[in-house]
């Protein structure tokens, strides 16, 4: 479950998607008009989503290439992939050419989108979503967006967002998922070939698929 969400989160924000958005002002959870921005931008952003995976749901099972299309509008419009690549480069951005971290900044933010854009019609859309608080990261580097998916049966999901503006948007560049960072777990998985290949090497695996970006 906590992988599933992640994916669905980082592939395009949609870890709090649900048909059921209009409810989300319960007991419990913040009512949108008490909302800041960023907070808003996630709840009216996914019900849009989640409302156009239902509605398209047959015919993108039938056409992949009109969901990847979909899905990397999405992506492109909510998430910062290159700030995020910095990210999960870490040290080994440092004193990088801006054209290896370009590369590899689309490298990954393709990878994902090819390996996990399909899981989305298997996304479960039964869950509640809840944004329990917002608050200011530090040093004026962002928000942080605190939510919950709410499952029939099963304990809360916490889902945690971190955004920052980027030309005057509010973007994602951070997801947590019970604690599971989207940047740290790709930063893990990617430190030992970037220190043996650089960042030029492993961009180029990752867009010729002889490396996959994996939440495993």
């Amino acid at each position: 479950m906590i992988r599933n969400v992640l994916v669905a989160a980082i592939v395009a924000t949609l870890a709090i998607a649900t048909p059921t958005l209009a409810s989300a002002a319960q007991p419990g959870a913040a009512a949108s008009s008490q909302l800041g921005v960023p907070s808003q931008l996630v709840l009216s952003n996914s019900q849009r989503i989640i409302t156009t995976l239902e509605k398209r749901r047959a015919e993108f099972t039938k056409n992949r290439a009109a969901l990847r299309s979909f899905v990397n509008s999405e992506f492109n419009q909510m998430f910062d992939r290159d700030y995020a690549a910095k990210l999960v480069l870490g040290r080994h951005a440092r004193g990088a050419a801006p054209a290896d971290v370009n590369a590899f900044s689309t490298a990954l933010g393709d990878s994902l989108l090819q390996r996990y854009g399909s899981s989305l019609l298997d996304f479960n859309t039964k869950l509640t979503p809840r944004v329990k608080s917002e608050a200011p990261l530090p040093n004026g580097l962002g928000v942080r967006v605190n939510s919950e998916l709410v499952r029939a049966g099963g304990d809360p999901v916490p889902v945690t967002y971190l955004m920052h503006q980027v030309g005057g948007q509010w973007k994602v560049f951070d997801v947590m998922v019970e604690g599971v960072s989207f940047v740290q777990t790709f930063r893990n998985q990617f430190d030992t070939p970037l220190s043996q290949k650089g960042i030029k090497a492993v961009a180029a695996d990752l867009a010729s698929g002889q490396m996959q970006a994996s939440t495993k």
